[in-house]
């Protein structure tokens, strides 16, 4: 089903089931799911679309970014960046101006770092209740191989990258690593752990997979 939005057309693959309201899902490819009741009329379904338009729009291009090859990034006013998973202009992240381009590298790095800090800070505690676990510190780091990592000692660290990330991406590698103070290999136990607080935690991983590479400096 094709939807005009905005001077754009949305294009949608529509399922219909024994559902009580209509949900949207977009995978890390961009394709677009609506699920909807039996018997859902195609008017109702377009404003559904169109009430979420916007949403919808600015999720496809994110994915329309991370999907790019890694490439030079720009250190200039238009050059542009991820931050929690929205495009952004280098000058809405941090101050542009009179600065030279090693200088805005390292006041970039401090700005992602700052954030990871801020918003793993801010989203874990809830986590942390559910499960009922407290890791005995929590870092954040540069890697270029782990998006997070638990010790032995119920050290948590967390990739200063993934303040890149979309904020449920996030979420989702918070939960893992909090798992692993439960359990700490990848048996049934951890994944059916991971799965009871964040069901769909396979789009996540697939999101990191695909995408991971876009999110670097």
């Amino acid at each position: 089903m094709k939807i005009d939005f905005e001077n754009n057309t949305i294009e949608c693959h529509v399922q219909y089931g024994n559902t009580t309201k209509i949900s949207i899902q977009i995978d890390p490819s961009g394709f677009i799911t609506l699920k909807v009741p039996n018997r859902t009329s195609d008017e109702v379904i377009r404003r559904a679309v169109e009430k979420h338009g916007k949403w919808i729009l600015e999720r496809l291009q994110q994915l329309a970014m991370a999907r790019e090859a890694p490439k030079t990034k720009e250190y200039q006013d238009h050059g542009t960046f991820l931050h929690l998973g929205k495009a952004c202009l280098l000058h809405e992240l941090i101050e542009t101006r009179g600065i030279d381009e090693e200088e805005l590298k390292r006041d970039l790095k401090r700005f992602y770092f700052a954030s990871c800090k801020k918003t793993i800070g801010e989203r874990i505690t809830p986590y942390q209740n559910q499960l009922k676990v407290k890791p005995k510190s929590i870092e954040i780091v540069e890697s270029v191989t782990k998006w997070g990592s638990c010790s032995s000692d119920k050290k948590l660290t967390f990739n200063y990258r993934l303040a890149m990330a979309p904020v449920e991406v996030i979420d989702y590698v918070i939960i893992h690593e909090l798992c692993h103070l439960l359990h700490m290999n990848h048996d049934r136990s951890f994944w059916r752990r991971v799965g009871s607080i964040m069901p769909d935690y396979k789009e996540k991983e697939a999101y990191l997979a695909r995408y991971g590479q876009a999110m670097t400096l």
